[in-house]
């Protein structure tokens, strides 16, 4: 993929997007999951106090009620290499079958160095027998700089070690989305 563009002030550091999706089924139904990703005050549960401590949300700041397209929310969090600040609008909302939402993040290493980050999340659910299958996208169409360990991401062999490492993380992201929807389904 070539070079993504520059857009006015905001430079892209990245030589391709990067794309990391996961998998998973859950026994709730698409509806549940889908209640659980468009009540966007969920995803400091199941995206932040169940997530691990240095890689997690620790504010959501967000409309009460579910989530529609044009719906913007605000959350803060914890990252390894510093803290960020985000700002996210949903672009997409089709229940039961797919919530996805565009972030534009900024994250403030622990050095003081910055990056600014273009994330789309994207959630696709397909009702099956028992539940539900889900497979989350995150695309990571710009990066503003690389500081510190952030430059293996245009390094093709570490790059490919980072995605594991992040798929990782959305992995568990989407195993607590799903338990948290079961749990919820149990309750009703």
């Amino acid at each position: 993929m070539d070079k993504q563009k520059t857009v006015g002030a905001r430079a892209n550091a990245l030589k391709r997007e990067l794309v990391v999706k996961t998998e998973a089924s859950s026994r709730a139904p698409a509806e549940a999951v889908y209640d659980v990703l468009a009540e966007v005050q969920t995803h400091l549960t199941w995206g932040g106090e169940r997530q691990k401590k240095n890689m997690r949300l620790l504010t959501v700041d967000a409309p009460e009620g579910p989530a529609s397209v044009g719906t913007e929310f605000a959350t803060t969090g914890a990252d390894p290499m510093g803290r960020f600040t985000d700002r996210s609008v949903v672009t997409e909302a089709r229940r039961p079958s797919l919530f996805e939402f565009v972030t534009e993040a900024h994250l403030e290493t622990k050095k003081g160095k910055v990056a600014d980050w273009t994330n789309v999340h994207r959630y696709e659910l397909v009702a099956q027998a028992g539940g539900c299958h889900i497979t989350y996208t995150i695309r990571i169409t710009r990066i503003s700089a690389l500081p510190g360990m952030l430059a293996i991401f245009n390094m093709p062999v570490l790059s490919v070690l980072s995605g594991k490492v992040a798929a990782r993380i959305a992995r568990r992201g989407v195993r607590n989305l799903t338990e948290l929807a079961e749990q919820r389904a149990v309750a009703r």
